[in-house]
């Protein structure tokens, strides 16, 4: 496994990180949370690593971050209410679950008609999907019953040397992952508290946003 520093990759280094994911490997990289894994989600081989690396069930799906909020449309299909949420609250730590584009693999939405999106306010990572031109999938770097990872000696030490690929971009400030907001319901619900609180949320959503029902 070969490790970069995000804060001073070159032109060369990029090309390399762009050509192991375009080849269908598997990369460790910071966000604005968590370190995530990095796949071309439209690689099935690739998408089939991460799970195999997390020892995650294959019913779970993976979350995608984009550079963009246009890209968002490469793989869903945006509401009203998301331009709103959008607005407020991209670029930063908050997932929004969006209704899916058809041709997205089966794998990354465990076979459900739903997206995980999110525009990270991570340099590094909207970069690189950027460059790739596409979303990127950035589950966690952690095993499925391991705590997520904030740097990049906890990421090998969860994942050992399973990727092609580790980006060290220091310690990150938020153990938890994102919040996560699902816009397919009426009203919004908020399905995980992060970063960004349900108080801010309800706040924003004028007391139209809940929890999941226990």
């Amino acid at each position: 496994m070969e490790v970069f520093h995000s804060d001073r990759l070159s032109e060369r280094d990029f090309d390399q990180i762009l050509s192991v994911l375009r080849a269908g490997g598997v990369i460790g990289f910071p966000t604005d949370t968590a370190y995530g894994l990095g796949a071309d989600p439209f690689n099935e081989a690739a998408v089939d690593r991460i799970f195999e690396i997390k020892g995650r069930a294959e019913t779970k799906p993976i979350l995608l971050i984009v550079s963009s909020r246009s890209m968002v449309e490469q793989v869903a299909q945006p509401n009203a209410i998301f331009e709103r949420v959008a607005d407020a609250f991209w670029p930063g730590p908050l997932t929004v679950i969006l209704p899916a584009a058809p041709h997205v693999p089966r794998k990354i939405t465990a076979g459900g008609s739903t997206i995980a999106l999110r525009l990270p306010a991570a340099p590094f990572a909207t970069e690189l999907a950027r460059r790739l031109g596409k979303p990127l999938t950035a589950t966690s770097a952690n095993r499925s019953d391991g705590p997520a990872t904030v740097t990049a000696a906890e990421v090998r030490a969860q994942l050992g040397d399973s990727l092609e690929i580790l980006i060290d971009g220091g310690r990150l400030p938020a153990r938890s992952g994102s919040s996560l907001l699902d816009l397919t319901a009426d009203p919004p619900v908020l399905l995980r508290e992060g970063p960004i609180s349900f108080g801010r949320l309800q706040e924003f959503f004028e007391g139209r946003l809940r929890r999941p029902v226990a």
